[in-house]
């Protein structure tokens, strides 16, 4: 049995991440397409991180170069497995200290969507993109992405496919709903050893009772964000929807909170948000602070529940002061305060999203293949998790911060408004704050660069509740 030939290396730290996952490609052409194509999605994005892009050569015309062809072959024809190299991203992930997951974290499901021409590529039909707000034509992702006040990270994606896309249309046994590919994801990544204290996600999750069961069922700790007009049946005199249940709640003024309690919600950049947090009760649904699921209403004005700062949240961990909460639960008890951190942490799925589309090409790639597509998000993650390794090897673990700074409302791809601060313009994109110069050619600049416009919105110390 003859020895590997040495592969050219990446340049600087790059090349010992790279090494750990040489055992999973079989010849020196694929480990070299690694170290090209990382290298590749890393570099500053001057235009679409398509094939030429990638590999530095003239689009169109250099669409025959000796590189590009060969990225091309990595990527579509190669015999490599995707999986495999997500399950060895995710090894070095936890086995980071700066990195690696714990009980205090959230599992963060959503899906995203990019448009894409013609009809041949797999998975691209006419539906609904989260990021141009509308029906067109494209191809969505279902994703699951770890979080905690410090850092966040990918764990999975799969694609979603369209009824129309398959021959018995929903009838064919190969279809499966977003929220269906969703709980699988969340019984991969316990399958993968990530620990979550619970899984978040926006209403479109929250309003799915499929959803919401089969979580149940796995024994899952979920806050779920549901639409503030999610109706259900109850004589006239009752609440008929959350935001109805919301209005019940006693309130006078921050003096006299009646029902609610004081959240203070602190960010890295100094300021604070004064937020309040209640329980509130809809039987006619089976939530309240005694039932098995707990309605929580978090707002920044209970008097007039403003829609753009104000969330719904339905959650199974158990109020601290019921009977459930000392031991007949599966799960620890949480506090409005805990709660409302939970669910701030799904911020940082928007920011994710504004990096690797912005930066690293998620949805640049032009290939038509299932296999390829998955190689290629696959490959994206890498690049990002790359880029937690650069950062955190000059910025040590430090006591965990409050939560994500403010983004898009939760809801906003999905036509609703759930209730999320808009980010502030000054945040600027990502990398922003990095100075333009030669050391965003080198990938290991770049991917300090990628992460340095996430430090200056980042949070500074839990949430803390107030009397």
């Amino acid at each position: 049995m003859t020895s590997r030939r040495p592969c050219p290396p990446a340049p600087g730290p790059l090349e010992p991440y790279a090494q750990r996952f040489d055992s999973l490609f079989s010849s020196l052409a694929q480990r070299r397409g690694l170290r090209d194509y990382l290298q590749g999605l890393l570099l500053p994005r001057d235009r679409n991180k398509t094939m030429t892009a990638l590999a530095g050569a003239e689009p169109i015309v250099g669409a025959q170069h000796p590189a590009v062809q060969g990225l091309q072959w990595f990527l579509t024809e190669s015999s490599w497995d995707h999986e495999q190299v997500n399950q060895r991203r995710l090894e070095l992930l936890l086995a980071d200290p700066s990195t690696t997951p714990h009980d205090q974290g959230v599992l963060v499901i959503d899906d995203t969507g990019d448009r894409k021409a013609g009809t041949k590529t797999a998975h691209v039909a006419r539906q609904y993109l989260g990021s141009v707000g509308k029906t067109d034509n494209g191809i969505v992702a279902v994703t699951s992405l770890w979080a905690d006040e410090r850092v966040y990270w990918p764990a999975h994606v799969v694609p979603y496919t369209p009824a129309s896309r398959l021959p018995k249309g929903k009838a064919d046994p190969a279809f499966r709903t977003k929220p269906q590919l969703a709980a699988e994801l969340v019984g991969a990544a316990r399958q993968a050893g990530i620990g979550f204290r619970a899984v978040v996600a926006d209403c479109f999750y929250g309003d799915n009772v499929g959803f919401t069961e089969a979580l149940g069922a796995a024994k899952v700790a979920y806050v779920l964000a549901v639409k503030p007009r999610k109706g259900a049946w109850a004589p006239a005199d009752q609440a008929h929807t959350p935001r109805e249940a919301a209005r019940a709640l006693a309130w006078t003024s921050p003096e006299e909170p009646g029902d609610w309690t004081k959240v203070t919600r602190r960010f890295r950049d100094g300021h604070t948000q004064t937020w309040w947090a209640a329980d509130a009760a809809l039987p006619a649904a089976g939530w309240g602070p005694d039932r098995r699921i707990r309605l929580v209403v978090a707002t920044t004005d209970p008097a007039t529940l403003p829609k753009l700062t104000t969330w719904y949240l339905v959650t199974n961990l158990p109020h601290p002061g019921h009977r459930r909460a000392s031991g007949s639960s599966t799960f620890a008890p949480a506090d409005l305060a805990e709660v409302v951190r939970l669910y701030s942490l799904r911020n940082w799925v928007e920011q994710s999203y504004k990096q690797v589309k912005g930066e690293l090409g998620w949805a640049d790639f032009q290939v038509r293949s299932d296999r390829a597509i998955r190689r290629h998000w696959q490959l994206v993650a890498c690049a990002f998790s790359f880029c937690w390794r650069a950062w955190s090897a000059e910025h040590p673990p430090q006591p965990a911060p409050a939560e994500p700074a403010a983004t898009a409302p939760p809801g906003a791809a999905r036509g609703e408004t759930t209730g999320q601060v808009r980010q502030s313009s000054r945040d600027g994109p990502v990398a922003g704050d990095a100075a333009p110069g030669p050391r965003l050619a080198d990938p290991v600049g770049r991917a300090r660069a990628l992460l340095a416009g996430m430090v200056g919105c980042a949070p500074a110390s839990p949430a803390q509740a107030a009397a």
